[in-house]
């Protein structure tokens, strides 16, 4: 049996990231994520077959946990770190999102996150050793109109995280809520945030960064970590203006041009 660091959404941004940094600490990896000629160009970059593995996979599925947990035992890989990185997003009116949009971002963003880590976490407590980073989000602090689905998403993802990291203390395995801000990835595309959004003229993480302050984070044992000094002022500042103030601020940042249908 071989120990990896398993990386979901890997074929690109934080994802992509994250596999290149934990690789360049001689971790082997497995990485998920549906393109599968992408994650198999970067497999090939890390390493190849023995010491990246690929396994492409819509999250979205129903089974798609029981499917990956099926394939690394017939791998004979075990799962020591879990990023559980794969997000979706839509940029809209909530009355203009398609029903298979919400239910994606609703079985990606919470469910795939959910059960992937009820699958692998118990072999990590058996062998008293784990780590388990969530990537949630900026907008987990505060309601963002035209992204109401997806921050509420991401609001689950560090509410359920922080959870945990409490029922998990003193059994050997940690767990981080990483909440990035605005990142320089395709995700923004993916959703449909034009770059005619204001949200697009605001200062952009870079991938790499955002994965050395989890990393960072996560030897020191940090359970929420907020990448970038702006960010987390705003994450405090959030706690004292007026919700009001927040919702109309965030609305104006994300309000799509034209009718934003899906």
């Amino acid at each position: 049996m071989r120990l990896v660091a398993l990386v979901t959404g890997a074929s690109s941004g934080i994802g992509e990231a994250f596999s290149r940094a934990l690789r360049s600490r001689g971790e082997d990896l497995v990485l998920v994520a549906r393109r599968e000629d992408r994650l198999r160009l970067l497999a090939d970059e890390l390493g190849g077959p023995g010491r990246v593995e690929c396994v492409p996979l819509d999250l979205a599925a129903p089974d798609a946990a029981a499917r990956l947990e099926a394939e690394l035992v017939r791998r004979g890989l075990v799962v020591d770190m879990l990023v559980n990185n794969a997000g979706l997003g839509h940029a809209a009116p909530f009355d203009h999102q398609g029903a298979n949009v919400l239910r994606a971002m609703l079985d990606v963003n919470i469910r795939a996150v959910v059960e992937l880590t009820r699958t692998f976490l118990p072999g990590m407590l058996t062998r008293g050793r784990g780590r388990i980073v969530n990537v949630a989000s900026n907008a987990a602090f505060q309601p963002v109109p035209f992204h109401s689905v997806y921050a509420a998403t991401k609001a689950f993802v560090l509410s359920f995280t922080e959870g945990l990291a409490e029922e998990l203390r003193g059994r050997g395995v940690r767990v981080q809520a990483l909440c990035p801000g605005i990142t320089d990835t395709e995700f923004l595309d993916v959703a449909q945030t034009h770059r005619g959004l204001l949200v697009r003229r605001l200062p952009m993480l870079r991938p790499d960064e955002v994965v050395r302050a989890s990393l960072a984070g996560l030897e020191r044992g940090r359970v929420r970590v907020v990448v970038g000094w702006s960010n987390r002022a705003l994450a405090v500042a959030e706690r004292f203006v007026p919700g009001a103030l927040v919702r109309r601020v965030a609305g104006t940042l994300y309000r799509p041009s034209g009718g934003g249908k899906a």
